[in-house]
């Protein structure tokens, strides 16, 4: 798994998911930052319209038309049905008359529709749900899931050798049942989330713009201790918090190395998106 990310509060947010070639938020300067690795990219997925996770794409659409790459790859947009101001800036930047040399679609999506990525003997396929962030518009965040499969509960404490004959003798279907597991969870903007998209996910992606709870203004960000409290209930493999305010640099390091250890203690490995630079996981 690589994650390529940038997250600065209030400045530009963007995260690129390599596995499935998928970019979440399209923040100011990702193009320079991101440079030839736009050209992989195949889906955006857009969380809300503020302007730090959506400004980039000016940029972007318009370099992967023009920089020295596969110039000719197609490329899909997804945002809630109901966001107007992203469509209107979309409109935007398609009435610049720029022409370009892909095939560029618009998808517009409601919570809970799935979008596959990949269909065969594992299905992938993104969620969105819906976040608590903006008044008038519906901010979503992300899951992606992939549908699995494992021995029934009756099986399960059978040795290797007594499985294999059973197979042979009733078919792996019969022995099997299908799961869902959750790759990773993008919580995008908001509060925290419900504590559904916490449950079963390998890697969670949360916002965490306030270290101090003094700091938090209105109720639309999300504050660490109440992240926390979340994360070491349900335990998700990995935590990578993003969003994180620039206010809190001057100590940064060491107050993310204080974190690390006490969740290391849960079995949880943490990461952060510095607010300074582009970040690789």
């Amino acid at each position: 798994m690589e994650i390529i990310a940038f997250s600065k509060a209030m400045y530009s947010t963007w995260i690129y998911y390599s596995p499935d070639r998928v970019l979440f938020d399209c923040g100011e300067g990702i193009s320079t930052m991101l440079t030839n690795k736009l050209f992989a990219v195949k889906k955006i997925f857009l969380t809300h319209s503020h302007a730090d996770h959506i400004s980039g794409l000016w940029g972007f659409l318009n370099t992967r038309s023009s920089a020295m790459g596969e110039r000719d790859k197609p490329l899909e947009i997804y945002y809630h049905k109901d966001a107007q101001m992203i469509k209107d800036y979309l409109n935007f930047i398609i009435g610049t008359g720029s022409r370009l040399k892909y095939d560029l679609s618009f998808h517009e999506i409601d919570v809970g529709e799935k979008i596959v990525l990949k269909s065969g003997k594992m299905n992938r396929y993104i969620v969105p749900f819906e976040t608590d962030h903006m008044i008038n518009e519906v901010t979503l965040g992300f899951q992606i899931n992939e549908t699995r499969k494992r021995l029934k509960g009756k099986y399960q404490s059978l040795d290797q050798t007594e499985i294999r004959k059973m197979i042979k003798e009733m078919g792996r279907d019969q022995l099997t049942e299908e799961y869902t597991h959750s790759l990773l969870t993008m919580s995008g903007d908001g509060n925290v989330i419900a504590d559904e998209y916490f449950q079963n996910t390998s890697t969670l992606l949360h916002e965490c713009t306030f270290l101090d709870s003094d700091d938090r203004r209105g109720d639309k960000h999300t504050e660490i201790g109440e992240l926390l409290e979340k994360v070491k209930r349900f335990k998700p493999k990995k935590l990578i918090i993003y969003h994180i305010s620039g206010r809190y640099l001057p100590n940064l390091k060491e107050r993310m190395r204080e974190i690390g250890k006490k969740l290391k203690q849960e079995g949880i490995d943490f990461s952060y998106v510095n607010p300074s630079k582009i970040c690789r996981f």
